[in-house]
């Protein structure tokens, strides 16, 4: 069951309430008794686990691991062989040069 947090508008009064998702919503504040008792928006509070998931993809900033981890050998050698086969080849090196453009007498 999720957890939600609540705040009296009128009061200030804040709880933390244990509830399943299908339950009402709260809206008397049990302090005051007023009917300014509103839900409020707070963070998810979760953590992902296993293979494929590092704690640095989400986060901001550089130098976070984009690729998804390989679970096989078989998989990672024909990523390897197609990653080499997509490589695009060297530039081969120009050895005609253009002819300079001569001015003419006029």
């Amino acid at each position: 069951m999720p957890i939600y947090a609540y705040r009296c508008e009128a009061c200030g009064f804040a709880k933390d309430v244990l509830q399943k998702i299908s339950d009402p919503v709260l809206t008397d504040c049990p302090t005051c008794g007023k009917a300014t008792f509103k839900k409020q928006l707070t963070a998810a509070g979760f953590q992902l686990k296993g293979t494929g998931w590092y704690v640095t993809d989400f986060r901001g900033g550089q130098g976070g691991t984009t690729a998804p981890a390989v679970s096989n050998t078989a998989g990672s050698d024909a990523a390897k062989s197609d990653s080499a086969a997509a490589a695009p080849a060297p530039a081969a090196p120009a050895t005609a040069a253009a002819p300079a453009a001569t001015k003419s007498d006029s």
